[in-house]
């Protein structure tokens, strides 16, 4: 999942480079071993059956060779693995909590761990760390820090991280006359988009063949357009639709990240952007809202009607298997400022405070941050591990593949993410973001209509 804005611009700037990945600095921290603790520190294995969920089924295989070594080290112990598309995944989680059926462990999200926290949950991990002797300076920077709630207290172990980047039909560019390296230097702007809208508007052609830059291009029959969207507005996120361009602008979701209690949905630069997503489905580049929704904008790539496509490093394979068509990656235009952004998500595991193996669930936790199990993750190369030994041998393994990940790596390299914004209230915001921003997209309100939906966001944290 996956799943989102590069948070905060001038003072933001200092706190993303505090935030920025270092993909070359490698941690002297000690490792844990397949029991689950550190070296040197060991209290003893698991046992009996930890259920463990996740809903990237792309990494299911690289975890079930983690559970299997974890089996190894552990006989008295089994990680048994179920995967869940998305939607059904977050059901199953918060219906589970109530029913008393949810898994010991499960892969959390920034979006959602607020709020498990608030309602007790989840296991606070920092005593079981502590007795074994488990680091947690071994991530990628800034990564552990943001699973530590306002309580100060741990709740999750880095797994991986994520970055947007643009992916690209190579024929359809070729057939435009657009060459590959025209892509690595796109600019972008919410007043006219810059050179990023101009190459969308060539790379759109109707059913004529008309181009989108040219007379007669009618915009009621398109057979390609230059920009495809990924199942819908973003609501009030944007992750992979609209946050690689906001981020640019040096707007920020809340006033701080983590535990913001301020959104920032009613500055200029917000509504801008969301205005400009609209001109271009006006314009007819991209495809309308109405006909996205709940729709896979990497599907509709690989059915040849989308030239161009943002999306996250986690769908890499995916897009990269479509038959008959050639892919590429670009990285996200540079803004005004003259950097590029993208969102960064990093994900983690939790322990349920219901579970009724908690001491062995942990020890399954502490397993998957370790590097023993990164490293089998990166390997398989499938995402980015968050452990540093582990996103050098995703990148590799990419490689062998013939799939060149800089552009997702080079927000890491250059530190200009920003993170997914982590505040209580989670899922009311998205209630009120999600209808207004539909609202705009779908030429229904104005971008100036944000202003109110944010005083009804920002309502939730008076008091």
């Amino acid at each position: 999942m996956s799943g989102f804005t590069r948070k905060k611009a001038g003072a933001a700037i200092a706190a993303f480079a505090a935030i920025a990945l270092s993909l070359t600095a490698c941690s002297g921290a000690a490792t844990p071993s397949t029991s689950g603790s550190a070296a040197g520190g060991d209290t003893g294995k698991a046992t009996g059956e930890i259920s463990y969920w996740l809903w990237d089924n792309n990494q299911k295989p690289a975890y079930q060779q983690c559970a299997d070594a974890f089996h190894a080290a552990n006989p008295d112990a089994t990680v048994k693995i179920t995967q869940y598309a998305w939607d059904d995944y977050w059901s199953g989680v918060s219906n589970g909590f109530v029913a008393g059926t949810a898994p010991d462990v499960f892969t959390n999200h920034l979006s959602k761990y607020p709020e498990f926290v608030s309602q007790g949950q989840l296991v606070p991990l920092d005593d079981a760390l502590a007795k074994d002797n488990m680091k947690t300076d071994i991530y990628q920077k800034g990564l552990a820090d943001l699973w530590v709630g306002q309580d100060g207290k741990r709740y999750g172990l880095p797994k991986d991280f994520d970055t947007v980047a643009v992916f690209y039909n190579k024929k359809l560019l070729s057939d435009a006359g657009v060459k590959e390296a025209d892509l690595q230097n796109l600019t972008w702007n919410p007043t006219d988009g810059g050179t990023y809208e101009k190459t969308i508007a060539h790379l759109t052609v109707d059913a004529n063949g008309k181009r989108g830059d040219e007379p007669g291009f009618d915009k009621t029959k398109v057979k390609v357009y230059g920009l495809g969207l990924d199942g819908g507005s973003g609501g009030g996120n944007g992750q992979t639709q609209w946050s690689m361009y906001s981020g640019t602008t040096g707007w920020t979701f809340t006033d701080k990240n983590p535990w913001g209690t301020h959104y920032n949905y009613d500055k200029p630069e917000f509504q801008s952007t969301i205005a400009w997503m609209r001109s271009l489905i006006d314009k007819g580049y991209a495809p309308t809202i109405e006909a996205v929704t709940g729709q896979s904008s990497a599907d509709i790539y690989g059915a040849g009607k989308y030239a161009m496509i943002t999306n996250g490093s986690w769908m890499i394979n995916q897009m990269f298997n479509y038959k008959g068509i050639q892919t590429g990656v670009a990285p996200t235009p540079v803004g005004a400022g003259g950097k590029r952004s993208s969102m960064y998500n990093g994900l983690a595991d939790s322990v349920w405070a219901g579970s009724k193996n908690q001491a062995s669930a942990i020890k399954w936790v502490e397993f998957l941050g370790s590097a023993a199990c990164q490293d089998i993750v990166g390997k398989a190369g499938a995402v980015f591990p968050a452990i540093p030994s582990g996103t050098d041998l995703a990148q590799a393994a990419f490689q062998a593949k013939g799939v060149d990940v800089t552009n997702f790596l080079v927000h890491v390299k250059d530190g200009t993410t920003f993170l997914f914004p982590i505040t209580d209230h989670a899922s009311q915001v998205t209630n009120i973001m999600q209808p207004a921003v539909d609202a705009v997209m779908t030429g229904k309100a104005k971008a100036d209509s944000l202003t109110a939906a944010n005083e009804q966001v920002n309502q939730l944290f008076a008091g």
